[in-house]
């Protein structure tokens, strides 16, 4: 570790994301030099910009520097003239400097493995190994990564042959992007608006060569549809700090139309996700990716740049990029806090311990205008002169030079995008507003900019009705739900008693007869309710069916544990007492035990004036069972790795998530005696009053035969919240969401719900009502006995053992075919 040690810095890069990066880098104090490889303008250079600082009055607000006067006009800096892939000339500067943190810009650097040529003379480097950088030095091997690590990305095939390629573009049932696979400065990506283009991108690339070698072998994926945005975040291999999204407009012309560019703009933070959507990505994507490299032999450290597609089933990964973006570097650096190190940032990522430093994003929003040459992005001239008009007081402005160079004592242009302007301010207005002002100041000829940027954030806000839904949104929180699980438990096992644990969290409660002196088996406690289902059921003036439901949600429970459900009891409360429906719900409670095989001994019917509103009724119910302590379920200590998961389809939503259930109905218009559209020639409300599928007669039957280890009865919290419910604390469930087709229900919720991946398989039981743990000797012949019993029954996963402590207890493989 170099600890508090001076930092002396090798900027690899000439364009404007290095600009920007010493910019933010001099503002440290532990920073004592900065050297820029390669930096081409010379110091005469730097003197006329400082003239024309003074004549123009332009120090106001103008940061002049860049690749072409980062020598004089960015403190602590100066220039070499090296290439950024010799890496053998970059090793002596570093070592003749006493250079102790690299900073690759590019990369074509990065990709070529540079990283690894400082490691070896014991300088740190601020990117990634050259085997973590495939993540953008291959798109194959991205896509793939995605694909084994179940992270959300487009449908795709690899194709190293051009006739097989156009076979699949011919017959893809969706519009496709055509990837090279290698490096191609970025222009490698054709978004095809037709078949007839992406044939002629596929014969342009694998056959013509346009991009050499790197287009040998071609990605094609399924074009997403929706918003794209960028974020940029630290990784030292373990943790990851996302920064502020931005959103890039990489189309030529205005209204995103033309071929695609580096950039032409930023803005962020963007509107399309806020806080939330960022944690969200963070917890599904980001993580994700950077303990998958790590489980890979090939831990992220640097700078992780994601491409997104917000999709109307959640974000997606469009690419990876291993370094900091251009012109999201521009746009996301002004807003670092100024007691952000960006140095020391640095240095903690590639000493692994980013946990332990402070990274602040101010409040405010940032926009960059490229202003590019004309003609770009294909031939484009380059030497035409440019000048430097006075700029407006008062814009907080930093322009950062990309394609600039001097020749003859004035400054000319050099590259397609030539220079940019980044504006800070308090809102997303008036940051558009002055970097618009500032291009004013700029001029050379056929320069070009777009008069659109950030134009997507200023479109008609979607009403209410059309924003991606959550389970938290309708009102309901699990994550509450959890906690206060976690709250109550102390004062719980204040109850204990001899027989009795007291304690909660699991499906049900044990009492040990023989143990409270009373000699027997195990006795087991079950208490539920129906929830807002029973809204439906008065909306729709249906009630003979909830009444399965409650006592479903509670034998269930027993049955996960191995339990005989023995007898039921039912409290049914409303304002004012209707004979029918009472009569009704309680002929349903009946015909629930009877499929159960239990008891009704005894109910309450309770008419409470004025607590429920109008003719609202409430039920809760509870059921005890009995099972021998052998038999008791889950077996933890017999389930080992590669333990097969068998999943029981479901009736359709049984009875969780219909407070959201209701607000996607709300939001489309639907009543609940019109047809269903999921479902022709049943009504709505007579769809969603499925009862809740009783597994008990067929899984008592297998699980008397003692080849079963555990149970999950999946309810509310879906798969992810309930399966770890009967694991060891060192086992992993594997689920592959493949093995089952969601039914025409559960996809019309998703799609009109628009809800994450996530979010809908913690919401609701996605065609999967109870899942059970067998031995890879057993799970074929359980899974015959419970068909003949006139269950659906799917081979869904495997146990693994936990990679680390904190993984989760439940991980989704193959989410992309809930699109």
């Amino acid at each position: 570790m170099i600890g508090d040690t001076p930092l002396r810095v090798l900027l690899v890069g000439n364009g404007g994301r290095e600009h920007a990066l010493a910019w933010k880098l001099a503002q440290s104090d532990r920073v004592e030099k900065i050297i820029v490889a390669p930096g081409i303008i010379s110091p005469i250079f730097s003197k006329i910009i400082i003239y024309i600082l003074i004549e123009t009055q332009l120090t106001r607000g103008w940061a002049i520097s860049g690749n072409g006067g980062t020598a004089q006009s960015v403190p602590k800096t100066s220039n070499k003239k090296i290439s950024v892939t010799n890496f053998e000339a970059l090793v002596n500067l570093a070592l003749e400097e006493k250079i102790n943190l690299v900073v690759p810009g590019p990369e074509v650097p990065l990709v070529e493995g540079i990283e690894e040529h400082f490691r070896k003379v014991g300088i740190l480097c601020f990117g990634p190994t050259k085997e973590a950088a495939r993540m953008e030095g291959s798109k194959t091997f991205s896509k793939d990564f995605m694909k084994r690590h179940s992270i959300p990305t487009a449908d795709y095939r690899n194709f190293t042959n051009p006739d097989e390629a156009a076979e699949f573009i011919k017959s893809a049932p969706y519009n496709v992007v055509v990837k090279a696979d290698g490096l191609a400065a970025g222009k490698g990506v054709v978004v095809a608006s037709s078949k007839e283009e992406a044939l002629d991108a596929v014969d342009k690339i694998m056959v013509g060569k346009i991009f050499q070698e790197a287009g040998s072998e071609v990605v094609i994926e399924e074009c997403l549809e929706g918003d794209e945005l960028s974020i940029l975040a630290f990784s030292d291999g373990y943790t990851i700090v996302p920064l502020v999204p931005a959103q890039d407009h990489k189309r030529i012309f205005d209204g995103d139309q033309g071929p695609n560019t580096g950039g032409m703009g930023c803005y962020a933070p963007t509107k399309i996700a806020p806080q939330s959507v960022v944690e969200d990505i963070t917890k599904r994507i980001l993580q994700p990716t950077i303990d998958g490299m790590r489980r890979e032999g090939m831990p992220f450290v640097g700078m992780l740049f994601t491409g997104l597609m917000m999709t109307k089933n959640g974000a997606k990964v469009l690419e990876y990029n291993v370094r900091f973006g251009d012109p999201e570097t521009q746009t996301v650096l002004p807003l670092l806090s100024r007691d952000t190190d960006l140095a020391q940032v640095m240095v903690a990522c590639c000493e692994h311990w980013l946990d332990a430093v402070k990274i602040t994003i101010e409040p405010r929003f940032s926009t960059t205008v490229v202003v590019v040459a004309g003609g770009y992005p294909d031939a484009y001239a380059k030497g035409d002169t440019m000048t430097l008009g006075p700029l407006e007081p008062g814009l907080e402005a930093t322009l950062f030079h990309a394609g600039t160079k001097y020749e003859d004592g004035v400054l000319k242009t050099d590259g397609g995008r030539v220079i940019a302007i980044n504006c800070v301010a308090d809102d997303l207005e008036s940051a558009v507003k002055n970097a618009y002002k500032g291009v004013h100041a700029i001029n050379f000829a056929q320069s070009y900019y777009r008069k659109d940027i950030a134009n997507r954030a200023f479109r008609q806000e979607a009403p209410v009705e059309e924003e991606a839904l959550t389970y938290a949104s309708a009102g309901v929180s699990i994550d509450a739900g959890n906690a206060l699980v976690e709250k109550i438990k102390a004062c719980v096992k204040g109850t204990r008693r001899v027989g009795a644990d007291a304690d909660l969290g699991g499906f049900g409660g044990v009492f040990d007869l023989t143990a409270a002196g009373y000699g027997g088996s195990l006795i087991i406690g079950c208490i539920d309710g129906v929830g807002t289902k029973l809204k439906v059921a008065q909306l729709s003036d249906k009630h003979d069916t909830v009444g399965i439901d409650l006592v479903a949600m509670n034998v269930n429970d027993l049955v996960v544990q191995g339990a005989e459900p023995l007898f039921f009891l039912d409290c049914f409360s409303c304002s004012k007492l209707d004979v029918e429906k009472a009569a009704g719900f309680i002929a349903g409670v009946a015909e629930g035990c009877k499929q159960a095989g239990c008891a009704l001994i005894g109910g309450e019917t309770a008419e409470m004036p004025g607590m429920y509103s109008a003719d609202d009724y409430d039920a809760v119910g509870a059921a005890v069972g009995a099972v021998t302590k052998d038999a008791i379920l889950p077996k933890m200590d017999a389930m080992v790795e590669g333990d097969v998961l068998l999943g029981l389809a479901s009736n359709g939503v049984h009875s969780n998530g219909f407070s959201l259930v209701r607000k996607i109905i709300d939001r489309n218009g639907l009543s609940y005696k019109a047809e269903a559209p999921w479902e022709a020639g049943v009504t709505v409300g007579e769809s969603l009053l499925t009862p809740t599928r009783i597994y008990v007669k067929p899984l008592l039957k297998v699980c008397k035969k003692g080849v079963v280890k555990g149970m999950s009865h999946i309810t509310g919290g879906g798969l992810t919240e309930n399966i770890p419910r009967m694991l060891p604390k060192d086992m992993t469930a594997i689920v592959d969401v493949k093995q089952w087709k969601l039914s025409s229900l559960f996809n019309w919720l998703k799609f009109k719900g628009q809800l994450t991946h996530q979010e809908f398989a913690r919401t609701w039981n996605t065609g999967i009502g109870m899942v059970a743990v067998v031995a890879e000797a057993d799970w074929e012949a359980v899974k015959k006995e419970l068909e003949e019993e006139g269950e659906t029954v799917y081979r869904i996963g495997h146990l693994r053992k936990k990679a680390d402590d904190d993984e989760e207890g439940c991980l989704l493989k193959n989410l992309q075919t809930w699109d």
